[in-house]
């Protein structure tokens, strides 16, 4: 029998081996444990450094690096870069944020109102319900119209109270979300004077082959590019036209449908229309025939068929992955790493595939 590699190591070095790897294993998860915090903030920096890195590139090949003023003028641009990520991306997030959910506040207030001043709109809307409910049980759920409408007014009530304290929260965590901002600031700062360094302090304690690594490095690259592009950012004009369109038809809480307009957008075969179809319906049912029908093909022309023309220009056939891949990724993302699920989830999945494409390269195995 033949001795393993294992074997052939004195047993002083094996207990080294094994104690420098228990030290190692115990300062990585106490590493990991004070990085825990700040992992939002490290993943959205590194996500605008991604996409706004080629700009900054190029300015820099423009300065002159190797004297006094051009290491001034980097340090200056990085500066701008970053207070510019902040400024024009994510303060007027928060601005939407804040006016979104006013809106939903609203938009409660309003249904809930004209329940109780028109409380015949909602017993004909529980009967509808509690007919609908013991048709499809065949009788098996005695539900009443008294308990619907009940049900329905509790509900509104609860939201309303929800959507308040989520208000309320947002106020008092104001503070929590600029030292957010700042820290962002901070790190893309860095990233843009010293991204090499970083990278290569990182990807040095990766122990996987120089070629692999460099493929995975390009591929999150381009994962997050065409992500943005080709998905959020496509998803976002939608959100936009559907708000323009809303506010112009006067449609209430038009920001709102416009946010379920970006969400629905991810979904496939739907889309936006999952918000301004039901919306055109709504119009021809309370009477604007006219009205819901020219909003109809509107919405359909400005939202819907902008997805057509966008995402193959930003895209380019660079993700080959099918949309419902991309849907469940994004759905199981948010689920799994909340918010931040919106970029993980896909990446996640866009990596696992390509260690997978590396490992069979790697073992030469050969997909039919």
């Amino acid at each position: 029998m033949s001795d393993t590699p294992s074997d052939k190591i004195p047993p002083p070095e094996r207990i080294q081996n094994y104690v420098f790897g228990a030290i190692l294993l115990l300062l990585l998860i106490v590493v990991g444990k004070m990085f825990a915090p700040f992992f939002t903030v490290l993943l959205w920096s590194t996500m605008f450094y991604v996409l706004l890195s080629p700009v900054h590139h190029r300015l820099i090949k423009k300065l002159e690096r190797n004297r006094p003023h051009g290491i001034i003028l980097k340090n200056i641009l990085a500066a701008v870069f970053a207070v510019g990520t902040v400024v024009i991306i994510l303060i007027p997030l928060l601005f939407v944020s804040f006016q979104c959910i006013q809106q939903i506040i609203d938009l409660i207030r309003l249904i809930r109102d004209m329940f109780y001043t028109q409380p015949d709109v909602l017993a004909e809307l529980s009967g509808h319900i509690a007919n609908f409910i013991r048709d499809i049980s065949a009788g098996q759920i005695p539900i009443t119209a008294d308990v619907i409408q009940q049900r329905l007014l509790g509900f509104l009530s609860s939201s309303l109270q929800s959507m308040l304290q989520i208000s309320s929260g947002l106020v008092w965590n104001v503070g929590a979300f600029f030292f957010g901002l700042v820290l962002i600031m901070f790190t893309l700062f860095f990233f843009y004077v010293d991204a090499f360094y970083l990278s290569h302090l990182v990807l040095h304690t990766i122990p996987i082959r120089k070629t692999y690594l460099s493929a995975l490095v390009g591929k999150c690259m381009d994962i997050t590019r065409n992500l943005f592009f080709g998905y959020i950012m496509v998803a976002l004009i939608q959100a936009i036209m559907g708000y323009i369109i809303f506010s112009i038809f006067q449609v209430k809480g038009a920001l709102v449908f416009a946010v379920l307009t970006f969400i629905g957008v991810f979904i496939p075969m739907i889309g936006g229309g999952l918000v301004w179809l039901p919306l055109g319906i709504i119009r021809i049912i309370r009477g604007d025939l006219l009205g819901g029908i020219i909003f109809l093909v509107v919405s359909g022309i400005f939202i819907s068929m902008l997805d057509n023309f966008l995402r193959p220009m930003f895209l380019q056939n660079r993700i080959q992955l099918h949309p419902l891949i991309i849907f469940f990724a994004i759905l199981g993302g948010v689920r799994a790493f909340g918010f931040n699920g919106l970029i993980l989830g896909p990446m996640v999945v866009i990596l696992f595939l390509t260690v997978l494409d590396l490992f069979l390269i790697e073992h030469k195995i050969a997909a039919d």
